[in-house]
């Protein structure tokens, strides 16, 4: 319901709780705090808060009027992929991330200790790319082998024959490095094509 209040982040919420806020002028025209709130547990919807009072909500993806434009949001298997504001004129703006989410956190190590977050960030580049060239053929041979597709398509069978227990290594793997893109509001779309997998 429109005007509801905005609840406080609980620590138990962070990681399907989603918070972004940035400073953009109310309808009054005053400096104002707009905050977009998506929560994965519940409907998925994403609300608007101005000043912490509800103001709209939208299906995802979606957007939300603001004065002046509107906040485009979008989420993916392991969170928030896209959430700006587009003005009606001139360039966008990433809103960032509020205090206390996990998001807020990464991008606070990315501040305080640089070499480390691109040490993480390369690492799940790897990671992704690895799981691509090994997993990807794999999961090929088993959506292949169900007979109604197999008939379609044909059938695929996999150059690539790992272990049980080093394909829920990259399994593992790939969910971390995937949830490493999306805190950090990463994208490629041949690289992060690769996450479909990590979910099945």
């Amino acid at each position: 319901m429109s005007g509801d209040l905005l609840r406080p982040l609980r620590r138990h919420e962070i990681l399907h709780r989603h918070l972004y806020e940035i400073e953009h002028p109310g309808p009054d025209g005053r400096p104002a705090t707009w905050t977009v709130e998506i929560d994965l547990a519940g409907d998925g919807d994403a609300r608007l808060y101005l000043d912490g009072r509800r103001a709209a909500t939208t299906d995802v993806p979606g957007s939300l009027p603001v004065p002046g434009g509107r906040i485009e949001v979008d989420v993916g298997l392991y969170g928030t992929t896209r959430i700006h504001l587009v003005p009606g004129s001139g360039p966008e703006h990433r809103l960032r991330p509020s205090p206390g989410t996990l998001e807020y956190r990464r991008a606070r190590l990315a501040r305080r200790r640089p070499g480390v977050s691109r040490a993480i960030a390369v690492t799940a580049v790897l990671i992704l790319a690895v799981n691509l060239v090994l997993a990807v053929p794999q999961a090929l041979e088993l959506i292949t082998a169900q007979p109604r597709i197999a008939e379609l398509v044909g059938s695929f069978s996999s150059p690539v024959s790992l272990p049980g227990w080093l394909n829920a290594t990259l399994l593992v793997a790939g969910v971390l490095a995937a949830t490493e893109r999306v805190l950090t509001l990463r994208r490629n779309r041949v690289l992060d094509a690769e996450t479909l997998w990590t979910g099945l």
